[in-house]
Parts: structure tokens; C-alpha cells; sequence
């Protein structure tokens, strides 16, 4: 099941089912209960009627027992035997005897009027006697479900199960039953409403899910559609459209126009950088070409100097160029510990050919200790030497230090500075300011660029502000080993 609308509904359904079955389970249970309990009741109310006439000693065959066809009752003694029944009782079963023909022990029919020699009780059984010291058992009476058959009709019932004491000490039983025809006809009626009514009530469910779903995932196909029709036409600058809510689908309609934005712009920036790139190659290439076609036709006129500068030249803007190929596929740098103020002394120590000399400011005490890649620090450090050697006027300084757990080289000089407006613009890629143009005194505009990425990839960045000598100022913050 591919669709996310067909998993939804389905989803939903299963989770409404099983709610809805739940639900239903616990009303038919706590119905049943009720109905059974007012069953109960009723069943408890004629045993006690009974059992009341029977603690007055009122004879078996004159008990009064109401809706004797809804309420069946049979009175059992201590042993078990069958003393009364109410009229029209053929079966019984659920009171712990199926009998239902009396058979009075001599003992319990003493109990219904025994008489004097002077015969006064039969006067007084006449009279529905008068009451004796028999008692009704308080206690919660016993419930039992049974069947019984009153004029042929058989059926269900719940029975009450109540003593009684007769004022000749006999214990009695009486159990009277109430009919659970209505507990039975009403949960019928309701399962058979739920079984018609859930179904129907899944299908609007599943239909409803299928619509809400559909409509809320409307916008995500609008995106689909056009993220195609993108990636067919390679056109990075169109948009997916953005709906007006503020939900989970405008935020991804956001972040897919984010996306792209960047990514065109990163399309853009390849492109400027392999224009640039081609351009600035093709300058000391089609030099150096010409050098060797003029040797290779007059030996004389051959500039070998010139071609040797060209070819330094060109060496190393291809240096530059793999350099920044590497950065930009995400080449992580290595782990080394190296002490930067030693790679600052190191890197100047080997300069001998620079216009101005270098002042260096390195404490000789000092944790300057950072993690990366040595070739690509010497690097950052030589391009800002470089670039202050070009224009600087009397003075290049550098300087290393550390700083709440970060090590810091400032390289400063005392040129013509970095107007504030172009203090960021310089770090990007074959830029060079005006003063910088021509190709003897100017570089490509990629040292600036590498000394940043490579800053930013050692977990560090690379600024630039006004030097009080009137410079540039350079500073390079890296962070410590530790």
C-alpha cells in the first residue's frame, strides 16, 4: 500500500474499530449488568415477601405469592427437600434442586400452624395466624442464573436466594426468580445495532479520512509537481509554491524554497568560479604559449625568465584551484596537534625573497597548540603574508596569541587598509580590489578565499578590520587542542 491517504484511511479505521468495538463491548457488559441487577432485585424482593409470610408460620399452601408466571418460587428445607412451589411450575434448575413437587417434612409442617390439644392454632390458621418469633435472614441473599418452565413457556431467569426461620427454629430456603426476557431482548437489540451501525459508521470513517487526508496532501503533490518539472528543465531559479497555512506542509514548502535558493546559488558560484577559473588560466597559458613559439622560432628572443615566472605562476593558481575543489567536496582536515606560534616562526623563517621584512611576536611561553591539517595552516598563514606583503608601504607584523581557549595570529601592515565596505567581499573568490588589478601586483583573488574555508573548516574564521597604523588587520581565531 504505496498511498499515504490509503495508509491514513486505513489507519483510521482500524484505530476507530478498535475504539468503537471497546466501546461497544462495555456498554453491552455494564447494560447486561444493570438489567441482570434489576432482575435481581425483583427476584429478591419476592423471596422476601415469601420468606416474611414464612417466618410468620402462614401454612405452605397458603402462601401468597405475586405474578407467580413471572416470578417462579420454590421453598426447599434444611435437607434439601421441596416444601412449597408457586402455581404452574413445571422445571427448574439454578437453585441447587430441580424438584418442584413438595414434599413437607413432618417438622417443617408443624411449622406451618401446629396445634394445641384444645385446637386454638387451626382457629388461628384460619386467621393467617399470628405472628410467631420467626426472622427473615438480612444478609445479602445468594444470586443464581437458571432456567424455569411456568405454564409450558420456558425461559430464562435470575434467582434470589433468601432464609427464613420459623418460630419452631426450621431454616427455610426460598428462591424466586424475575424473567431476563427484557436484559435479553435489550442487549440483542443494541449488539444488533452495532453490528448494522459500525460498519456503516467504519465506512464514513475511512471516506472521511481518505477526503481530509487527500486535501491536506493536496499541497505536497502541487511541490511534487513542480520539484519535476525543476529537475526536468535544470531551472534552479523557479519555487515550489507555498501554501497560506502555517502548518507541517508550508513549513516543508519553505524549506524546499530555502533549499533551492542555496542550491542555486551554489550552482551560481560554480559557474563564476569555473568562468573565473578558465579566465585567469588562460592568461598565463596563452603567455607561456607565446614565450615558447617565439623561442621555438627565434632561439634568441627566447624570455626564459618569463616563462619560468609564468609557469611558477601558473603552478600555482592550479595548486589554488584543486585546493578549493578539495574544500568544496567536503574534504574534512586532519587531526594533528600542531603548535601554531612554531608554524608562524617556521613559515617566516623560510621567506627570504619578501619586499618587507616581518616582525614577529610570538611568546616564547605559550599554549598554541591547535588540531588540523599542517599543509593547510601553512597555507592560510602564507596567503595573509602574501597578501600583506603586497600592500603594505614600510611594516608587516604578525603576532600569535591565546585567548579564552583560542589561538589567535593577527597580521597586521601599514597600507592603504580595506574600505569597510569591502571588508567581506574580499574573502570571496577571484576578488581583488582596484588597487589590486593589474597581474604583477595582484594575485588571482583565491588566497583570501582558501584562508577563510580552510578557517571555517578547522572550527575557526577569519576577520578583518581597520589596523591602527592605518593597515589591514588580519585575524586568524582558531580553536585550542584542548
Amino acid at each position: 500500500m504505496r498511498s499515504v491517504r490509503a495508509r491514513a484511511a486505513l489507519g483510521a479505521t482500524v484505530v476507530v474499530a478498535l475504539a468503537l468495538i471497546g466501546a461497544g463491548l462495555s456498554v453491552l457488559l455494564v447494560l447486561r449488568a444493570n438489567l441482570t441487577g434489576q432482575a435481581g432485585l425483583q427476584a429478591e424482593v419476592v423471596a422476601r415477601e415469601v420468606a416474611g409470610q414464612l417466618a410468620l408460620d402462614v401454612p405452605y399452601d397458603r402462601l401468597e405469592m405475586r405474578d407467580e408466571e413471572d416470578h417462579p418460587v420454590q421453598v426447599t428445607d434444611e435437607d434439601g427437600r421441596v416444601v412449597a412451589v408457586s402455581k404452574d411450575l413445571r422445571a427448574i434448575s439454578g437453585t441447587g434442586t430441580d424438584r418442584v413437587t413438595p414434599d413437607p417434612s413432618p417438622a417443617a409442617g408443624q411449622s406451618g400452624g401446629g396445634s394445641d390439644d384444645d385446637g386454638s392454632d387451626d382457629d388461628a390458621d384460619d386467621d393467617h395466624g399470628t405472628p410467631g418469633r420467626g426472622e427473615v435472614d438480612s444478609d445479602e441473599p445468594d444470586f443464581t442464573n437458571g432456567t424455569a418452565t411456568v405454564d409450558g413457556e420456558t425461559a430464562d431467569y435470575r434467582f434470589a436466594s433468601v432464609q427464613a426461620t420459623t418460630s419452631a427454629g426450621v431454616t427455610l430456603t426460598v428462591h424466586a426468580g424475575a424473567p431476563l426476557a427484557a436484559e435479553q431482548e435489550a442487549v440483542g437489540t443494541v449488539r444488533g445495532a452495532m453490528l448494522i451501525g459500525l460498519p456503516l459508521l467504519l465506512l464514513v470513517v475511512a471516506g472521511v479520512t481518505w477526503l481530509v487526508t487527500r486535501r491536506a496532501l493536496r499541497p505536497v503533490e502541487g511541490i511534487r509537481r513542480e520539484m519535476a518539472a525543476i529537475t526536468a528543465s535544470e531551472d534552479l531559479s523557479r519555487r515550489v509554491p507555498e501554501p497560506g497555512s502555517r502548518d507541517e506542509v508550508a513549513r516543508l514548502a519553505r524549506t524546499t524554497n530555502e533549499t533551492l535558493t542555496a542550491l542555486e546559488a551554489s550552482v551560481e558560484r560554480q559557474r563564476r568560479f569555473v568562468a573565473d577559473a578558465s579566465h585567469e588560466l588562460r592568461s598565463p597559458i596563452a603567455s607561456l604559449r607565446t614565450q615558447l613559439e617565439v623561442g621555438a622560432a627565434h632561439p634568441e628572443l627566447l624570455d626564459v625568465p618569463g616563462a619560468v615566472a609564468d609557469t611558477v605562476r601558473l603552478q600555482a593558481l592550479a595548486a589554488d584551484l584543486l585546493l578549493l575543489a578539495r574544500l568544496d567536496a567536503g574534504e574534512r582536515p586532519g587531526r594533528t596537534v600542531l603548535d601554531l606560534g612554531a608554524l608562524v616562526r617556521e613559515e617566516i623563517s623560510q621567506r627570504s625573497g619578501d619586499r618587507i621584512p616581518v616582525t614577529v611576536s610570538v611568546p616564547d611561553s605559550g599554549e598554541f597548540e591547535v588540531a588540523g591539517s599542517r599543509g593547510q595552516l601553512v597555507r592560510v598563514i602564507g596567503n595573509l603574508l602574501d597578501n600583506a606583503e603586497r600592500h603594505a608601504r614600510s611594516a608587516v607584523t604578525v603576532s600569535v596569541r591565546a585567548e579564552s581557549g583560542d589561538v589567535i595570529v593577527v597580521v597586521t601592515d601599514d597600507g592603504a587598509g580595506v574600505p569597510p565596505e569591502e571588508r567581506e567581499r574580499i574573502f570571496e573568490r577571484f576578488v581583488r580590489l582596484d588597487d589590486a588589478r593589474t597581474r604583477d601586483d595582484g594575485g588571482a583573488g583565491l588566497g583570501l578565499a582558501i584562508a577563510r574555508d580552510v578557517a571555517a573548516r578547522h572550527g575557526g574564521r577569519l576577520t578583518v578590520d581597520g589596523a591602527r597604523e592605518g593597515g589591514a588587520r588580519f585575524e586568524l581565531r582558531l580553536p585550542g587542542a584542548g
